[in-house]
């Protein structure tokens, strides 16, 4: 098991990131690939995890050791994933995932990509009492934010952050409602993707 990986980002897209360690790239899947483009040229550590199934071997990262139980803890639960877990942590706050889990919101939790109502209850089951040892470590970081005046215009940075969402299982009816408010609006793919999940989850 790869415990972390210390090395410089090669390369981002919507779907994972590579890592390069001693000149070997390593493709690692994340819940917001783009968040790590700051980090450009400088070396940084991804916490990783390693899933293996018949058809696939894949690594999975994470910027904190905490943000990596969070996960391996999604994947406990009967009918989550890997991709589920991912779209979840994505949100940019683990601790309003927490809360939901803790406050048996159900409500919050089935707006999630691929996670039905069935599959919230099994979440709160599985977790509720559970997440003592990550949850006081989370600060929120993205739903107290103002929204965004709704301007019109296009955006490279905008179009990166809906093949993000795409790829964290959002379909793209979802993502049109959400696109007008983000419009005209100078930020970097990152923060486009944060603030549409941010749309998304209300």
């Amino acid at each position: 098991m790869i415990e972390f990986i210390k090395g410089t980002i090669d390369y981002v897209n919507p779907e994972y990131i590579v890592i390069d360690h001693q000149g070997i790239g390593y493709q690692i899947h994340t819940p917001n690939p783009f968040s790590y483009r700051k980090d450009n040229q400088k070396e940084i550590t991804i916490y990783t995890y390693q899933h293996v199934r018949e058809d696939i071997i894949a690594l999975y990262g994470f910027s904190s050791r905490e943000e990596k139980a969070l996960f391996m803890k999604l994947l406990n639960v009967t009918g989550i994933g890997p991709k589920g877990a991912l779209a979840i942590l994505a949100s940019g706050d683990p601790s309003q995932v927490i809360e939901a889990i803790e406050n048996e919101n159900d409500t919050f939790l089935v707006k999630f990509p691929g996670v039905g109502k069935k599959t919230a209850r099994q979440i709160i089951l599985d977790l509720k009492g559970k997440l003592g040892d990550v949850a006081a470590l989370y600060a929120p970081d993205l739903f107290n934010q103002e929204e965004l005046e709704q301007k019109q215009t296009d955006n490279h940075a905008l179009n990166e952050a809906v093949e993000a969402l795409k790829v964290l299982g959002y379909a793209e009816r979802e993502i049109k409602k959400v696109i007008p408010s983000l419009q005209n609006e100078s930020l970097s793919t990152d923060q486009y993707v944060k603030k549409a999940l941010q749309k998304l989850l209300k």
